[in-house]
């Protein structure tokens, strides 16, 4: 029984990596799709999104098989509980990415300048959904403590884009429209990070039984 437990512990594991890694491509493609103004890339990455959706409900029937069948103890019933969460923040990540597609898709955007720090959001926010996963599957909470800091970082980043598309505005560099549209793009990366974040502090619950939130 535990011999089974343990195989299909591993199986969620291996699903969870490839669902983050998902989530990561999904980071990374939406900030191309922004530089190249590519409409009908923006509209294969909106398509894509469906991936993230079927992992999740893959996921979810593990863990639900995981629930229902092995009965498992204490700690591995907040590993089992933790997953279920951690997947639904993840999958929200697939939506914001794909909301940024839609941006690019639906408006013809411009590609930003290097001043306004949408690069930097996406890089880290990239990272921190890698740390968040890797800390759970190695149930390290140092490396997921690490990823709540790097949150800060994003929310001074997004701050310091909405600084610089107000200085575009005054100067007349920027339109008022196209100002929106970054900072919304900005502030989908920022609830990317949030999301990550979420996702380390479901790993803290899930090695010691205690979530930020409580």
């Amino acid at each position: 029984m535990r011999n089974l437990f343990s195989k299909q512990m591993e199986q969620l594991h291996v699903e969870l990596i490839e669902m983050g890694a998902l989530c990561e491509q999904a980071i990374s493609r939406a900030y191309q799709v922004l530089m190249e103004e590519d409409p009908k890339a923006a509209q294969e990455l909106r398509k894509k999104d469906a991936a993230i959706d079927s992992k999740e409900r893959e996921i979810e029937s593990i863990c639900l098989k995981l629930l229902l069948q092995q009965q498992p103890v204490a700690s591995d019933l907040r590993q089992v509980s933790a997953a279920l969460k951690m997947i639904t923040d993840m999958e929200r990540i697939g939506d914001q990415a794909s909301d940024i597609a839609e941006i690019v898709q639906t408006t013809h955007l411009k590609a930003p300048s290097e001043k306004i720090k949408i690069k930097e959001m996406a890089q880290i926010t990239q990272r921190m959904v890698s740390k968040s996963v890797d800390a759970y599957v190695k149930q390290d909470l140092t490396i997921a403590r690490q990823v709540i800091q790097e949150d800060d970082l994003v929310d001074k980043l997004f701050d310091e884009v909405k600084q610089e598309l107000v200085q575009s505005l005054q100067n007349g560099t920027s339109s008022e429209e196209q100002s929106l549209d970054y900072l919304m793009i900005a502030k989908y990366y920022e609830r990317i990070g949030d999301h990550a974040t979420n996702i380390a502090e479901w790993v803290d619950f899930s090695v010691t039984g205690q979530h930020e939130g409580e």
